[in-house]
């Protein structure tokens, strides 16, 4: 047996409408609409689901818990803009640029907060040209 990609898994949230706002205007990922009107974050080819806490969608984990994620996000944005606009949006920056070891390669990652609490790493891979940040 052999898998070859992660097709979406399930963010659980306090608030939809605060967690779609956090994702799509500060994080400006977007947002898609599927089956009866379900959310979810669409990142490459890949997505998250949102299900409510207090409404999750069976089946589901045993123990649904909004803040329980530690989630990494690659981009090829430089962190430099994500800090900028992140101050600018308010949210603190909670570590980083720091070095970091990937998947698939070695990363540098700042370190977030959602509404939630979960803890959002959004990190470049390390290049050639950003390999002494």
């Amino acid at each position: 047996m052999h898998f070859y990609q992660i097709d979406h898994w399930v963010l659980t949230v306090t608030d939809l409408t605060a967690s779609l706002k956090f994702y799509s205007e500060i994080l400006q990922i977007p947002i898609i609409t599927f089956g009866a009107g379900r959310k979810a974050l669409q990142i490459g080819r890949q997505k998250i689901n949102l299900h409510i806490a207090d409404a999750p969608i069976a089946p589901h984990a045993k123990y649904p818990t909004p803040g329980s994620a530690d989630i990494c996000l690659l981009t090829n944005t430089p962190l430099s803009t994500f800090i900028t606009n992140l101050e600018t949006a308010g949210v603190a920056i909670e570590l980083g640029p720091v070095p970091r070891t990937g998947a698939q390669s070695q990363l540098w990652s700042i370190y977030l907060r959602d509404p939630d609490g979960n803890l959002i790493e959004i990190a470049n891979p390390v290049t050639r040209e950003n390999a002494a940040m």
